[in-house]
């Protein structure tokens, strides 16, 4: 079997340095570039040594888990006992996962010949892999593990955002989950009266079909200007707010005044009657998890 070192080297390399920029995004810990391609230096080096017979020692667990021990130091430093055994311990866990995928989808691309075909050393010891194939795939777990872990994370951190909102118009109630966003500062400039957002798609049924096509190309203003007496059972609620979007001129978004609005956020209740609950035209959330952008004047009401 020929094995070309400096190829063997550039893959470990490149993989083990893959895994340490995952371990420092999981933990949300600086770090320095040079730092980590030191580390990973270190790691693919390992992969070289094992091919010298007079440095057969090397490849035993405890040295495994010595060089991982000068590879985190390397990577991060040493500030406290307990952040250095949770980036061993997060480096680790991804290894185990992004090694685990690995085999799982060798045995669905790989045939067993080819299973057989190479080895790929690594500091975790020989993997018999098809050559060049699971090397690819390991990157690709590495990523996956960062995109999914990522997905997760946001995700959590917009559900802790997320409040339940009830709007009161007459004898219709509309019910759904929204974000609380501090970023929201849109307010009605006569009155200065918070406006709310929702999806104009969620109130298909009250608002005239023939709206929502302007809606969402921001013609507002002409969907007033077209009105005429009786077209709309709320009409005497209507309210025009401009705004200024991005790379855009004044626009104006079409709203509307309603009795109340009740905010449940954890275990606290608002509600007040000083709100505007303006419509847009869009998806405000892409996976559906929220259709209303919550001011958050209306946590102070």
């Amino acid at each position: 079997m020929i094995v070309y070192l400096d190829l063997l080297f550039l893959i470990n390399f490149l993989i083990d340095g893959s895994l340490l920029l995952v371990t420092a995004w999981t933990t949300k810990t600086r770090y320095r570039k040079w730092r980590l391609a030191l580390s990973a230096i270190i790691g693919a080096l390992y992969v070289v040594f094992v091919f010298y017979p007079s440095l057969s020692f090397l490849y035993t667990l405890s040295v495994k888990v010595i060089f991982s021990l000068i590879m985190i130091f390397t990577a991060f430093g040493f500030v406290s006992l307990r952040q250095y055994a949770r980036h061993l311990g997060v480096f680790y866990l991804i290894n185990f996962a992004a090694a685990g995928g690995v085999f799982a989808l060798s045995y669905f691309l790989l045939s067993s010949d080819e299973l057989l075909d190479g080895i790929v050393f690594s500091r975790l010891g020989g993997v018999p892999v098809g050559t060049g194939v699971l090397s690819l795939l390991l990157i690709f777990m590495v990523w996956l593990f960062y995109r999914v872990f990522n997905s997760v994370r946001v995700r959590q951190r917009t559900e802790a955002h997320l409040a339940e909102v009830q709007v009161d118009i007459g004898d219709f109630v509309y019910c759904c989950q929204g974000l609380v966003d501090t970023g929201n500062q849109l307010y009605d400039p006569l009155t200065r009266t918070p406006v709310m957002i929702i999806e104009a798609s969620e109130w298909k049924d009250v608002v005239p079909e023939a709206w929502l096509p302007r809606i969402r190309s921001a013609e507002a203003d002409r969907i007033i200007a077209a009105l005429g007496e009786d077209d709309f059972l709320w009409q005497d609620r209507l309210r025009l707010v401009p705004f200024r979007g991005v790379n855009r001129g004044t626009q104006f978004l079409l709203a509307l005044k309603p009795d109340r609005v009740i905010v449940r956020y954890g275990d606290k209740v608002w509600e007040t009657g000083r709100v505007l609950v303006g419509l847009d035209g869009g998806k405000l959330s892409s996976d559906g998890s929220y259709h209303a952008i919550i001011h958050p004047m209306l946590l102070e009401a």
